[in-house]
């Protein structure tokens, strides 16, 4: 069935609770995944970034046959919402999993870290590709989507804010409870809190939402014309080549940001209504509260100039700000607080255009080749994502190798100076290749207006 969007204010929030869930836990993992392993459970940052990096051989393959399976998926739910009711609780409880660490041998630490980190991938993607797909068939309207994605990015950042504003105070609550300080049961039982709040959440976006677009009713299943189709699709390669270069941008610098505050800066804790934050999560609090900002204005400023120019100049503009960041010294917190700012800003008006994007392609390959893959497009956005922040990950851990770090210890000035790297020129080098790909994008909006109107007289036959 294939009718008008008719997406309601209570539709989209729905979709959005979607994004909160994941982005509790994406942060956790893209930021603090990495100290934890090296400062509490004890792996070495090596090791650590060589596992980010051979995970992402299964999860390659994992991404695309979920948006195989999903797209050839078809219950009285529709074709992904479905798996926001089925995989919310595996997705949980594996996500505490990941978190939990048994007292055993080097060896056998790092067996568990390969295994339950590899079983959250595949149980994100299992939840998020699906999710993901469902924009590119809740509504046709062009303006709709985007509103829809900034509705998914304002509730993705306030996920983030909301785990990053927790993420000191459970910890510190859960560690203490025994006579004994135990951070290992803080960290543990603090995403256990996380995967209930998410659990619940993904109901609601199952529930709430719709699908309303549906492949065209000749369309029979043929996995080499998919593969074929999608290996054709220019825009695609150019959309997957930013984004992953955006991603490498912002891990780089969300992942870095717990060691330069740590160890560079090695700033105080400040206390708030009685409860303990690092300076490190007002940091990213506020680069959160900033992303906000971005995604607001995303859609008056892209309805102006065009998606592809201000996705091109927001990238330009991060890539500028992040060379400056090098520069600024720790007795400069002011700046480097205002610079946060004003690079999360320009990242937040680039998320929600990503997604309004992909689901551009998506159309763009139903009216060039006659056939529709939501799913298979949408699943690279999870590939990109996850791709992105193990790229980032495997270059901090190999960085801080590299540099020399030594794990709660005073950090050599080599280590030190390679920290300021880690938050500056290395995610401005993803920034400014993320910027020059989209210069390549062809996609633009008055042309995607006509594919619509040409898709809209197919599917209504008039």
């Amino acid at each position: 069935m294939n009718e008008p969007q008719q997406v309601k204010i209570k539709e989209k929030i729905g979709y959005g609770f979607g994004d909160f869930a994941s982005s509790m836990f994406w942060k956790m993992f893209s930021v603090y995944l990495m100290i934890f392993y090296t400062d509490v459970f004890g792996i070495s940052a090596a090791a650590v970034g060589t596992m980010f990096l051979l995970t992402r051989i299964w999860d390659t393959a994992n991404d695309p046959i979920m948006g195989i399976i999903a797209d050839r998926t078809n219950s009285k739910w529709g074709k992904f919402r479905p798996y926001l009711l089925w995989g919310a609780i595996p997705f949980a409880a594996i996500g505490v999993l990941t978190f939990i660490t048994p007292s055993w041998s080097q060896d056998a630490k790092l067996i568990y870290a390969y295994v339950t980190y590899t079983l959250m991938m595949m149980a994100y993607t299992a939840v998020n590709v699906p999710y993901a797909s469902l924009l590119g068939v809740m509504s046709s309207n062009g303006d709709d989507r985007t509103q829809l994605a900034s509705f998914r990015m304002v509730f993705a950042f306030a996920g983030s804010i909301f785990a990053f504003i927790m993420v000191d105070p459970l910890t510190n609550f859960f560690s203490h409870l025994g006579a004994v300080a135990d951070p290992q049961t803080g960290w543990a039982l603090t995403m256990l809190v996380y995967g209930v709040i998410a659990a619940i959440l993904f109901y609601f976006t199952f529930a709430w939402t719709k699908e309303r677009i549906s492949p065209p009713a000749a369309q029979k299943t043929n996995l080499k014309q998919d593969f074929s189709n999608l290996a054709n699709n220019k825009p695609w390669f150019i959309l997957l080549g930013a984004v992953l270069s955006t991603l490498i941008f912002n891990s780089m610098r969300d992942g870095a940001s717990v060691y330069y505050f740590k160890y560079y800066i090695e700033s105080p804790e400040w206390s708030l209504f009685g409860l303990n934050f690092g300076l490190t999560t007002v940091y990213l609090v506020l680069g959160q509260a900033s992303n906000i900002i971005g995604v607001v204005l995303a859609q008056p400023i892209s309805k102006r100039i065009g998606k592809r120019n201000t996705f091109m100049y927001a990238m330009f503009m991060a890539a500028i700000l992040s060379y400056v960041f090098y520069f600024l010294t720790v007795d400069q917190l002011g700046f480097i607080l205002l610079l946060q700012v004003l690079i999360s800003t320009c990242a937040g008006i680039v998320f929600p255009l990503i997604w309004s994007m992909y689901a551009d392609i998506a159309d763009f390959s139903e009216y060039s080749t006659g056939r529709r893959a939501t799913g298979l497009i949408f699943s690279s956005s999870s590939f990109a994502q996850k791709m992105g922040w193990t790229l980032g990950g495997t270059l901090t851990g190999w960085t801080l190798a590299y540099v020399g770090y030594v794990a709660n210890a005073e950090q050599s000035e080599l280590a030190k100076e390679g920290l300021r790297y880690m938050v500056s020129f290395i995610p401005a080098a993803g920034a400014l290749i993320s910027g020059i790909c989209m210069g390549f994008y062809r996609l633009k909006d008055d042309f995607m207006i006509k594919v619509n109107a040409e898709l809209n007289i197919r599917r209504t036959g008039n």
